[in-house]
């Protein structure tokens, strides 16, 4: 009896040796192959790493400033005219239980801001002065970048405390007693320049005066524009729900309360929504990145009909042609993958550390990504695999 000689066995190692042919003779086309499933992934990387990023951002920025900080300013009247807080409102506010602090600022009416007397006067560059409590800082979690803030002696004198924007605006980097600006029609000393407010962006393009010298100075007529209170965490929706009506107890309606930490949870939400839609457009130069892939693998196998064939005609089976080619196709994919899982997380770090952001990655991101590749590598050489594997030796080894 003749001795039916079975095929050889091909182990995991030689597995990965004969799918990594192609790529090896063709290095060209297997880098711009593997190019466009990168950037699929990278897309999709850095869009997720970069949301984290802020998210984690914004989250420390609310753990540091605290969530129980209300704010309470006029509204309109039935009118429609401007409402206006009475006098004794940043007192009776003071007296509800839970509020911890409170602070006040107050605009000054027809005072505009000017670096020097010779801009003109319709280039006011939005700059606003306020009245303020000198414990305004405390209470909204402010920060100075240049100078002193305002005490009890300078807030009765014609000193200034400029918001991040307005130094910026009126050219001023720094604080000091030989800096002046031009408020109204006198002269004020810049004491300070704060940092940007997270919690009061309206005082960024502010300048801040002490409540008496604007009295005095300015002609300030005492009516608080925004009343800031810090509530106990637990009381925050309670305290909430009086504020109004302890601050103007005449006409409620005329009050506005707000929560600035829910302004700032949903500008993250609707980053987020973007961040939903750059994911849609980076799936799809995943899925276009597939089809490359699998255009490379149909174009690969018409070339390599005589590799083929004379693998079959030396033993080799059909399914170890097809598990040749879909080895291939997997490389050729994982390699994109790890490559643009890479990029991705060096984009992410780099517009972190530009940002001065805490870098976070998520693991589920980059192992997801590569997971998806490799679906789609499987997905995209498939048909090339079977078609492959469907050659006869004859036909093969016939080709020119």
């Amino acid at each position: 009896m003749r001795e039916v000689l079975r095929p050889a066995r091909l182990w995991p190692g030689d597995v990965l040796k004969v799918g990594a042919v192609g790529l090896r003779t063709r290095p060209l086309r297997a880098f711009l192959s593997a190019l466009g499933i990168a950037i699929g992934i990278a897309a999709m990387v850095s869009v997720v790493g970069i949301s984290s990023s802020s998210r984690a951002e914004l989250d420390a920025t609310l753990d540091a400033l605290g969530t129980n900080l209300l704010t309470v300013e006029p509204g309109t009247r039935l009118t429609g005219e401007q409402a206006e807080l009475p006098m004794a409102a940043e007192g009776m506010v003071g007296r509800i239980g839970p509020v911890r602090a409170q602070s006040a600022i107050g605009r000054v009416d027809d005072a505009n801001v000017y670096r020097t007397g010779k801009i003109p006067v319709v280039e006011t560059n939005g700059i606003v002065p306020y009245a303020t409590r000198t414990d305004l800082l405390d209470t909204i979690g402010g920060t100075i970048r240049s100078g002193r803030w305002l005490d009890a002696a300078t807030g009765a004198y014609p000193a200034t405390v400029l918001g991040a924007a307005a130094a910026e605006r009126l050219g001023i980097t720094r604080a000091g007693p030989d800096t002046q600006i031009l408020i109204g029609d006198e002269w004020f000393t810049v004491l300070g320049v704060l940092a940007p407010a997270a919690l009061a962006p309206e005082l960024d393009s502010a300048a801040l005066i002490g409540w008496p010298a604007a009295g005095s100075t300015l002609g300030f007529d005492g009516h608080p524009t925004k009343i800031y209170t810090r509530s106990a965490e637990q009381q925050v929706e309670a305290v909430r729900e009086v504020l109004g009506a302890t601050a103007n107890p005449e006409a409620p309606n005329e009050v506005q309360v707000s929560r600035p930490s829910d302004a700032l949870a949903a500008q993250q939400a609707a980053g987020e929504a973007f961040t939903g839609l750059l994911l849609g457009l980076g799936a799809v130069a995943l899925l276009v990145g597939g089809v490359g892939v699998a255009n490379i693998m149909v174009i690969s196998v018409l070339e390599r009909r005589a590799e083929i064939g004379l693998r079959r005609s030396l033993g080799a089976t059909r399914g170890q042609v097809r598990t040749q080619f879909l080895t291939e196709s997997l490389l050729l994919s994982a390699l994109g993958g790890l490559g643009g899982a890479a990029l991705g997380s060096g984009v992410t770090a780099v517009y972190a550390a530009y940002q001065g952001w805490l870098t976070v990655i998520p693991l589920w991101a980059v192992t997801g990504g590569i997971a998806a590749t490799l679906v789609i590598g499987g997905v995209a050489g498939l048909y090339p695999a079977i078609r492959a594997s469907r050659l006869s030796p004859t036909e093969a080894l016939a080709t020119p």
